[in-house]
């Protein structure tokens, strides 16, 4: 059992400790084993002894013993019992934001709501406003979530979507010659409502009848067609759709199921639409379609019929950002805040994946939660990275660690450190983590503020969005990017699959007004690097380019504008 299912056990009994009242001690036990064990970063729990287990900060003997059950059976009997004793919909009330164990008890035992659906009718009515501790702006808080996750429902992130994706892949290549991943999956939508595949087959029964073997997908025999499988996987709750086409005509529908119906809709020198011409041609090629219209080819990521003809009137394909466009990795977390690896360890996986720098950005003093940076923890970080930086030297290497910091965006929209601080670094990216309830009027002038910061370097996630999970503080984007463009702040495109902030329909705004990109994997661990796939991929479905890309950068090119940018 890996580390995380061990901790997410504990952080869900907790919860429900506390949704229950009981003991204060036992809460207590539970939530400070969970905080000390998420911390554990190089051993895995499982493998340790009763002692070992003991030795962690936070782990009492009563919870080491809970934590051996977890590893021996799977589960934890405490957290059986709760469950039993709780509502399928008062759990589901864990994901609404704005209310906790306690006010869930609350609503639960003193209103009777034991659903959303009722919650929301109590939002509705008032009737959350009126009770104690609660008011308008909780009540709104929580109807704004549940207004959110309302419309979430049946989607998956990017990366879930692509691992589903290729789990159908896999059991289809077994029962047909040709098949691919199409839709929404193939243009990187970051959420994705439909994981569809395309196969070859001669015979529509004959394909019914193979899918019908891959056990994990259920049909559903209503929306299905002879030629269309409809359902889902038995995993998650997404819908599945498997085309069938003959083997000729494959390439004229693949061009069609990867492209939004605004983009098909385009039409070419001769009047016909893009969708006309890959339904009526015969078609080996997907660029062949486009030259028939006499159309610029197009990527599939950017085939939204979102201004992607624009683009391309003034910009090449080929410039495109690629994985392999990218010099350096910046924005990780390491040891020294909430990252599972050390300083060392994060740097030789960077230069083992053939970067040619490491750029440092650890939680500023402010994050507590995440064990943010004193200013004297700042001080023995850089001195470490000078260390090492000695050490590439000295092996002939010219990879570099860059001296950076994550540095919270406070209330006031000040940096969370004073100017001689900051101006030890070689970059600072400025990010908001607290205080996330904000009108635009607040949330762009705290911004605006943090942008204007002299030692403001990149403004990290703008918007905090989590994708299905939270909606991010409403901005004005275009001021933001105005500003960014005025002060020479570089905008992250966070490429965590949880965030992919910013939104790639703003990329185009950007690169109009010469703001540049980074694309960063906020990585908590080595192979949080790869998270930059899915950051090139919705850069490039945005049609960002490796000129307008921060860190396609060289070292010696990027250690040159830093400098360039340091206040005098």
């Amino acid at each position: 059992m890996t580390n995380g299912a061990i901790v997410d056990i504990l952080e869900q009994t907790t919860r429900l400790l506390e949704l229950h009242e009981a003991d204060a001690f036992k809460i207590k036990s539970y939530g400070a084993a969970a905080y000390g064990l998420d911390r554990v970063k190089d051993a895995q729990i499982a493998d340790l002894t009763f002692g070992q287990l003991t030795q962690i900060t936070g782990v009492g003997k009563g919870v080491a013993g809970k934590v051996q059950e977890i590893v021996q059976t799977g589960q934890l009997r405490d957290l059986t019992e709760l469950l039993a004793l709780t509502p399928e919909g008062v759990l589901q009330m864990f994901s609404v934001k704005g209310i906790g164990p306690k006010k869930i008890r609350k609503l639960w035992l003193e209103l009777g709501i034991d659903n959303l659906k009722d919650l929301k009718s109590a939002c509705e009515t008032g009737q959350i406003a009126a009770l104690k501790g609660f008011g308008e702006k909780i009540q709104q808080q929580v109807l704004d979530s549940l207004i959110f996750l309302e419309q979430q429902v049946g989607r998956l992130r990017m990366d879930k979507a692509e691992a589903l994706a290729q789990d159908i892949l896999e059991q289809l290549e077994k029962h047909f010659e040709v098949v691919e991943i199409t839709g929404q999956v193939r243009r990187k939508t970051e959420t994705v409502d439909t994981v569809q595949l395309l196969v070859a087959c001669e015979q529509p029964n004959e394909a019914q009848r193979r899918i019908a073997k891959i056990p994990f997908l259920i049909k559903n025999e209503k929306q299905s067609t002879p030629f269309v499988w409809r359902g889902k996987a038995d995993s998650v709750d997404v819908a599945v759709e498997i085309v069938g086409v003959e083997t000729q005509k494959f390439e004229g529908k693949m061009f069609v199921l990867n492209a939004a119906e605004a983009h098909l809709a385009q039409r070419g020198s001769d009047g016909r639409t893009l969708y006309s011409i890959a339904q009526n041609e015969t078609i080996t090629d997907p660029a062949e379609v486009y030259a028939l219209a006499g159309l610029p080819y197009i990527a599939p990521e950017m085939r939204e019929g979102a201004g992607e003809f624009e683009w391309a009137a003034t910009h090449q394909n080929e410039d495109l950002i690629t994985w392999d466009d990218l010099r350096g990795i910046l924005h990780n977390h390491s040891t020294y805040s909430d990252g599972k690896h050390t300083l060392l360890q994060m740097a030789r996986r960077c230069q083992e994946l053939g970067f040619g720098y490491f750029g440092i950005a650890d939680h500023s003093q402010s994050a507590t939660y995440a064990q943010g940076l004193s200013e004297e923890r700042v001080r023995q970080q850089q001195g470490e990275i000078d260390d090492l930086n000695q050490q590439f030297a000295t092996e002939g290497s010219d990879f570099r660690i860059l001296k950076g910091i994550e540095a919270d965006i406070l209330g006031d929209g000040m940096l969370d450190y004073p100017d001689d601080v900051l101006a030890s670094f070689d970059y600072v990216v400025a990010s908001v983590h607290s205080n996330l309830t904000m009108t635009q009027e607040k949330a762009t002038t705290r911004l605006l503020r943090a942008i204007e910061n002299p030692y403001t370097t990149i403004l990290g996630h703008p918007t905090g969005r989590l994708l299905l999970a939270r909606d991010g503080y409403p901005i004005d984007h275009k001021a933001i990017i105005n500003a960014c463009a005025a002060q020479g702040v570089v905008i992250e495109l966070n490429a965590s699959p949880y965030r992919l902030d910013l939104d790639w329909r703003w990329i185009r705004y950007c690169i109009e007004k010469n703001v540049k990109l980074s694309i960063n994997p906020d990585a908590h661990e080595m192979d949080g690097f790869y998270d930059m796939h899915y950051g090139v991929a919705v850069a490039r479905k945005g049609g960002l380019t490796r000129q307008m890309t921060f860190n396609a950068l060289t070292i010696n090119e990027m250690q040159q504008y830093l400098k360039s940018r340091r206040p005098v």
